[in-house]
């Protein structure tokens, strides 16, 4: 390797560079300041339009930023702007993340009562294990269930970015998880339209059509959104469950990640080579900062305020981040990729749908 330059495109799908060594590279390099404004500024503009599109139309943010992206993506091949894109799509993303922390804390978790936090598990590992069945049907393979059940079970587009970080480039490329990122949008903005139809349709109470939207809608906002389309009470019901999948974040890509380091040993076929434990867990250190905000949030006072801007400012570092992996994306490559990588997307939103259903009519009242 001595010697040798670096290439981006040769680590185009690793957007967080926890175990790869290109960030190695990059720190080594030290690159100029001004290498990334244009690509920067560029993601920045087109974020900007991506929010009044979603202010003017209703159309929600996250997948404005996507398609806007998608349809940019040839701009992506301009060397002067692969630096700043690449710069957004990996620490935004981060710093996106962490933020989250600060919405949700265990004291709100602890109000919803074991039946329906139970409940809510069994929702989530729903979705999750439908995505992996949904993936080897539609012959994806498990990596991709992991990525399209984990998003849909947790938050969405978040969560997915958090669990690519654990599966890595080299398990999953990066035009089946810009299809997963897709299919998640666009099954959360259907959500947000149609769920809290049926909730009115089958007369439920506004604590069982908060839970039951809370726990199976992807996206934060659309979830909460969704719940006070209902009513204020169904909307703050909405709110503390969907936060608490949000909590949930952290252990699961920690179990995901042990499942997979655990996974990758056996295939080596020699035990005693195996990584111990503390190495297979290995999550990123922006999840392991996200939880520490959690359990800042459940032992401090935070004002009302900083909770609220730091959400504003993690829906926007997000919407940048999948911006900017959109506009990496070679399009071609999506065309190719067809329909079968929504599949687990597909089959784990159903399943999250329909459990959630079958737990608010038998749990909640």
């Amino acid at each position: 390797m001595k010697g040798s330059k670096h290439d981006p495109a040769l680590y185009a799908g690793d957007l967080f560079g926890e175990f790869y060594e290109s960030e190695r590279l990059e720190t080594a390099s030290r690159i100029s300041v001004a290498a990334f404004f244009p690509g920067m500024a560029t993601c920045l503009i087109v974020g900007f339009a991506a929010l009044w599109l979603a202010q003017q139309y209703g159309f929600p943010a996250i997948l404005a930023g996507l398609l806007l992206g998608l349809a940019l993506h040839f701009l992506a091949d301009h060397p002067a702007l692969g630096v700043g894109l690449d710069f957004v799509s990996r620490h935004f993303l981060r710093i996106g993340i962490v933020l989250l922390g600060l919405q949700v804390s265990f004291g709100q978790i602890a109000q919803i009562g074991w039946a329906p936090f139970a409940g809510l598990i069994a929702i989530m590992a729903a979705a999750f294990f439908a995505g992996i069945i949904g993936a080897r049907i539609a012959g994806q393979g498990r990596y991709a269930g992991v990525l399209a059940g984990g998003a849909t079970a947790i938050c969405g587009a978040s969560a997915a970015l958090a669990l690519y970080g654990v599966v890595g480039r080299d398990r999953l490329d990066q035009a089946r998880f810009t299809l997963t990122l897709v299919g998640v949008a666009l099954a959360s903005a259907f959500a947000l339209t149609v769920y809290p139809a049926i909730a009115g349709l089958l007369n439920l109470s506004d604590n069982q059509a908060g839970y039951l939207i809370g726990s199976s809608i992807h996206d934060v906002a659309q979830a909460i959104g969704g719940g006070y389309a209902v009513s204020d009470a169904a909307g703050g019901q909405a709110t503390v469950i969907k936060l608490s999948r949000v909590a949930l974040l952290a252990p699961v890509v920690a179990l995901v990640a042990l499942w997979l380091g655990q996974s990758g040993d056996m295939k080596t076929g020699d035990k005693t080579a195996a990584r111990p434990l503390w190495r297979r867990i290995g999550i990123p250190w922006f999840i392991a900062a996200f939880l520490a905000l959690v359990l800042l949030r459940s032992f401090v006072a935070v004002p009302p305020n900083v909770a609220d801007h730091g959400l504003d400012l993690s829906k926007f570092l997000l919407l940048l981040a999948v911006t900017a992996t959109a506009m990496r994306s070679k399009l071609s490559v999506l065309l190719e990729a067809g329909w079968r990588p929504l599949m687990p997307v597909l089959a784990a939103t159903i399943a999250s749908f329909g459990m959630a259903l079958a737990v608010t009519v038998t749990v909640i009242d």
